[in-house]
Formats: C-alpha cells, structure tokens, sequence
C-alpha cells in the first residue's frame, strides 16, 4: 500500500498512477484529519465488484463455500457442456 499528500500526488501523478495499475498496489492520498482518497486499479475495483455481487445473497454465499470445502477436500465435480 502507498500513502501520499496531495501535494506529492499532484507532482508525480503519473509515477503514482503507473504503480497503481501495474504493481495493482492500493494509493492512499491524505487530505487532511481522518480524511483522505483511495485510489485502486480498474481490474481490481472490477474484482471487488464481482466479489461483492457473489456474497450479495446467503445462497450465493453457500455455494462459494461449498466449491471452496469441495476443493480443499480433493472432490471434483466434472459435467460436460453440450454444444
């Protein structure tokens, strides 16, 4: 995770810009007491997204566990696609 001022960030913005999108590190910018801007990649703010919406109901939530217990247990589940 990398911290900034603002005052920094406005200096460097595209050094700290192409960390954030290559390295997938997390900016921090402070703007002040307790206050301050986060600044992710789109990819990883995509996977959040994603993540988010799987966990967004129990039975969701459930079934990921599921895969998760099955997958640590060794037991497959293969199915065939039909065309």
């Amino acid at each position: 995770m990398l911290t900034t001022t603002l005052s920094d960030f406005r200096k460097d913005i595209k050094n700290y810009l192409d960390k954030v999108t290559q390295s997938f590190e997390t900016l921090i910018i402070n703007r002040g007491k307790d206050t301050g801007v986060v600044v992710i990649s789109l990819e990883e703010y995509n996977s959040l997204k994603n993540t988010q919406h799987e966990l967004s109901s129990r039975i969701n939530q459930q079934r990921l566990d599921e895969s998760i217990e099955a997958l640590k247990s060794g037991k497959k589940l293969i199915k065939k696609l039909d065309d």
